[in-house]
């Protein structure tokens, strides 16, 4: 990772991205537009007509959002909204389905609950091995890599040639890294979907996901889905995402910097008997992280002893919030296994936020020092 990979898309463009376009007189902030319902005498033609189908928010965060990703989006009022259009809108009874074992449950239980129930055939692998056996006869070949939570890695470039020659499309899942950190469009999977409810909103206060796509019809089938269906997100929602997309870069710099100082520092402690981190030269995906990655993130994950051990961890440590989700302003933390995912009942995943370096480990550490 070199600093011209490292500097990602052209954010001094992208601040002034509404700017540059405003007339005299125009409000610098993005305006808040609330209605359902537009003048519309006569034919329609091509304009706005229903809140549904049309919104001046979405429209501003959706060029937003494609200066980040180099690519039109779409967004939808959940990360799993975003999973559900995607998903929907590419497969059909009879198709076959990828998906990681170990990735977000959710995810899994969409698959299992909805689309298999529709005719679709829904196969899982283990991250770690996820090219084992090869992509023939897959129609989708949906990735989450990091893993959510054990933050395994896929080589995005290798699965993405190889499902586009066995004939299948493929979804990333890039929600623990942004575009900031990770650009599988870049590296050829078709269409990448997020959760901007965690790090690229960061303030802890919206629901909100996107999907981005290079390939029109595949975009055009997202847009008829959410047309249709009604996953349409709240213009407030929107107008807080494009507000937190403006601090983006700070908020993750100062996160995925914080992480590569407290990762190494957390697997020397004593009481810590293991970490994961990509950043890490010791983290069996660090070779792989270190080429297709911008940056290593700011999760982590520590294994403690046992379940009692890493709560009292969590909760003893004033500048962590225990909460699910994660990629917020301030750290958080949570042991897995109470959700339900396939981890040790002392596993415990660390969101690295935004607080000054060192105090954030002085807390940490005091909180570890006293686990016994």
């Amino acid at each position: 990772m070199d600093d011209t990979e490292r500097q990602g898309p052209d954010m001094g463009a992208f601040l002034h991205l509404r700017g540059n376009a405003l007339s005299k007189g125009d409000p610098v902030a993005l305006p808040l537009v609330q209605s359902s319902m537009y003048h519309l005498p006569g034919e329609p033609g091509s304009f706005s007509n229903y809140g549904r189908v049309h919104n001046a928010t979405w429209v501003a965060l959706e060029h937003a959002l494609e200066h980040l990703e180099a690519a039109p989006c779409r967004v939808f009022p959940s990360g799993m909204g975003a999973i559900s259009a995607a998903l929907f809108a590419t497969l059909k009874a009879g198709q076959r389905l990828l998906i990681p074992g170990d990735g977000y449950y959710v995810t899994r239980l969409l698959s299992d609950r909805y689309l298999r129930q529709l005719g679709v055939e829904v196969v899982e692998r283990p991250t770690a091995e996820f090219a084992a056996g090869g992509f023939a006869g897959f129609d989708v070949v949906f990735l989450e890599t990091p893993s959510n939570p054990g933050l395994d890695l896929i080589d995005l470039a290798a699965v993405a040639g190889a499902v586009r020659a066995a004939g299948g499309i493929t979804i990333c899942d890039n929600t623990t890294m942004t575009p900031l950190g990770q650009r599988p469009l870049d590296l050829g999977i078709d269409m990448v979907v997020a959760s901007d409810t965690k790090a690229m909103g960061g303030h802890s206060d919206l629901l909100m996901g996107h999907v981005a796509t290079r390939d029109s019809d595949l975009l055009q089938a997202v847009d008829d889905w959410r047309r249709i269906s009604g996953a349409i997100p709240g213009p407030h929602e929107a107008w807080l995402l494009h507000r937190g997309l403006e601090t983006l870069e700070v908020r993750y710099d100062r996160m995925c910097s914080s992480a590569e100082v407290l990762a190494p520092r957390l697997a020397q402690h004593p009481v810590v008997r293991a970490v994961r981190y990509p950043g890490l030269p010791t983290d069996p995906a660090h070779n792989l992280a270190r080429g297709q990655m911008q940056r290593f993130g700011f999760l982590m994950s520590l294994t403690l002893e046992n379940a009692v051990k890493a709560e009292r961890f969590i909760n003893t440590c004033p500048l962590l919030r225990p909460a699910t989700s994660f990629g917020g302003v301030h750290s958080s933390a949570e042991r897995r296994i109470r959700w339900g995912d396939a981890v040790d009942p002392g596993f415990v995943r660390l969101s690295i936020g935004c607080e000054p370096v060192e105090e954030l480990w002085q807390a940490l550490k005091t909180s570890l020092d006293g686990v016994v």
